[in-house]
């Protein structure tokens, strides 16, 4: 079992790195410098950075015209979500 604040905590760091790691890319894509790999960011997220990056996409107005990038962002996001609830639903989470 895993208590639920290890996992929150888990989730606000990784969630501030995803969201600190879209602001730098942002700002190369600005200056027209040398990008941060989108299966970087893609992984941050896979790790439980998912809420950072969605929060990042809308604060900076970035991979929001990336249909693919978005919806696999999306993805991500939904399958944490569901392990979430299924890992409270079967006492795994407590």
């Amino acid at each position: 079992m895993i208590a639920w604040q290890v996992i929150a905590a888990w989730y606000v760091v990784l969630g501030l790195a995803t969201a600190a790691t879209m602001a730098v890319d942002k700002a190369a894509a600005k200056r027209g410098a040398r990008r941060v790999p989108e299966r970087v960011l893609h992984g941050l997220e896979l790790a439980g950075g998912w809420a950072g990056s969605l929060a990042a996409m809308h604060v900076f107005r970035h991979k929001r015209a990336k249909a693919t990038y978005f919806a696999v962002s999306w993805l991500i996001a939904a399958a944490h979500v569901a392990a979430c609830v299924m890992g409270l639903r079967r006492g795994w989470i407590v």
